[in-house]
């Protein structure tokens, strides 16, 4: 297992109560599913799974997020956005 620092940002942010977290975990499924035990929130839950994930800044689709991580890496939670 290795460091995963998650980034929430607006909505994500709001409902996470904190702007980054780290967790140790083996893939980044497995970060984002600890983050949620530790809330055990609906809302949190709700909201995370509306997200866009990027990792390392780049756009994730699920196979990604059962790659194995190495090195620290970075998990960015964009919920949607409105506007115009």
């Amino acid at each position: 297992m290795t460091t995963v620092r998650i980034r929430y940002w607006a909505g994500a942010k709001a409902v996470a109560g904190t702007a980054t977290e780290e967790v140790e975990a083996a893939t980044p499924r497995e970060a984002l599913a600890e983050v949620g035990r530790h809330r055990n929130d609906p809302s949190f839950d709700r909201v995370i799974g509306a997200c866009s994930i990027l990792i390392d800044g780049h756009a994730a689709h699920d196979a990604d997020l059962d790659r194995p991580v190495v090195g620290v890496v970075e998990v960015e939670l964009l919920p949607p956005f409105a506007g115009g």
